[in-house]
């Protein structure tokens, strides 16, 4: 692709966050203060390199959102000790004013991090306040909203119950109060009611019920995800289509991840990390063409590593004549600095689909995912380059409608 060189769009953008308080939107917000500040270049976040594509501006995003927990950002950032001390220095005044409004507490959905009550008020009252909070937000900015899930993974749900199903059996649902609906699907509710797009960071179930993703595409209100893909399964997404086009058959693939940060924390309850390992667990026979008995993932909670992560996988491979080999890789990485500018990634690209007046499942952003949405449940692929093209070949056509309309406008005043 040959890079044109022209301004990103200049218009504002508001990302509220459900989980503004926690490691990664913590140090997306104070990235994109040390960016806007000109203290830090834009390496890390994938679609910097492509200004020509219309998506706004890094210095014009802005942040709310929910967290179950009071702290300033600044106060949050500072506990997750992911920035250097010096960068939390230089973005203190911005992250100090910046408090969370009151995120939706339900123990059933998230034990072990949640408070000590659930939240007060019936699922309509939750969702009103939702919409009132994102109506207020654009008109702070003057400018679109976008709803980024980054809350910690709820427990994990049997979506066949019929109040899944249905726009009528879940609206019906929600209005007596069913235990079965969860606060991440009140959110995405919400957002599709309002015309607000939503992305989900999060394994836990959401707009991906068959209800809610039809409900997005009866309203034309994009929405995407699930579950981020940045780091093991990242790794795997890219190796196991190399090893597949070297007709190297995979006999076996261990993973095992260790990580002490509050999504550890989080996935210690055996109905989370269960909605966890079914998303990074259902990559590999897709990218390869055929199961692998012997995949295995773990993940553990080791809270000395704080935000640290350490990934390993040991691949044993059968080469040419049935020879055994083996694949080892040690990914340590630092769980938010990968996640975070996906997550503004995410927005800008959901905020263009609606500026563009694409709604439902926007499936394009499947690379940014371990278990992409699609429109109509099928098998997504996996395979990290094809997502990569398919999501730039988007975001291109994209840019030609916005330049072709631009044309058009400037045509149209030239006459007037």
């Amino acid at each position: 692709m040959t890079k044109q060189h022209s301004q990103p769009n200049s218009a504002n953008l508001g990302i509220a966050i459900i989980g503004l308080g926690g490691a990664v939107a913590t140090t997306a917000v104070a990235g994109t203060e040390l960016i806007r500040k000109g203290l830090q270049d834009t390496t890390g976040l994938p679609l910097a390199e492509h200004d020509q594509l219309d998506l706004i501006d890094y210095g014009n995003v802005y942040f709310r959102g929910w967290d179950l927990f009071e702290d300033d950002l600044y106060a949050a950032a500072a506990n997750h000790r992911v920035l250097s001390s010096e960068q939390l220095a230089s973005v203190r005044p911005a992250l100090s004013e910046m408090r969370p409004w009151k995120a939706i507490s339900n123990r059933d959905y998230c034990e072990g991090v949640v408070c000590d009550e659930d939240s007060k008020g019936t699922h309509r009252e939750h969702v009103d306040s939702i919409g009132r909070q994102l109506r207020e937000f654009a008109g702070e900015i003057g400018g679109r909203v976008v709803v980024i899930n980054l809350a910690s993974t709820e427990h994990a749900l049997d979506v066949s119950d019929q109040i899944y199903q249905t726009v009528a059996a879940f609206e019906q649902a929600l209005t007596q109060n069913h235990p079965g609906i969860s606060p991440a699907m009140l959110y995405a509710y919400a957002c599709i009611q309002h015309g607000v797009p939503y992305g989900n960071f999060t394994p836990s179930r959401a707009a991906d019920i068959p209800a809610l993703r039809r409900l997005a595409a009866e309203k034309n209100v994009p929405v995407a995800g699930k579950d981020g893909k940045t780091g093991q399964t990242y790794i795997k997404t890219v190796l196991a289509p190399a090893l597949r086009a070297r007709a190297l058959r995979v006999r076996g693939w261990f993973s095992t991840n260790i990580l002490g940060n509050r999504d550890g924390e989080a996935l210690r309850q055996p109905k989370s990390l269960e909605n966890k390992i079914g998303t990074k667990g259902d990559v590999l026979a897709n990218c390869l063409g055929y199961p692998v008995e012997d995949h295995l993932v773990k993940i553990n909670y080791y809270r000395p590593r704080g935000d640290d992560k350490e990934a390993w996988d040991n691949i044993d491979i059968d080469g040419f004549l049935g020879q055994p080999m083996q694949i080892k890789v040690n990914f340590l990485c630092k769980d938010s600095i990968l996640a975070a500018p996906l997550a503004i990634e995410i927005a800008r690209c959901l905020e263009l689909a609606s500026r563009r007046g694409q709604g439902g499942v926007i499936e394009e952003l499947g690379v940014f995912f371990k278990a992409p949405m699609t429109g109509d449940g099928r098998e997504p692929n996996h395979n990290f380059t094809e997502q990569h093209l398919t999501l730039l070949a988007w975001l291109e056509k994209n840019s030609r409608v916005a330049s072709e309309s631009g044309r058009e406008n400037a045509a149209s005043d030239s006459v007037a």
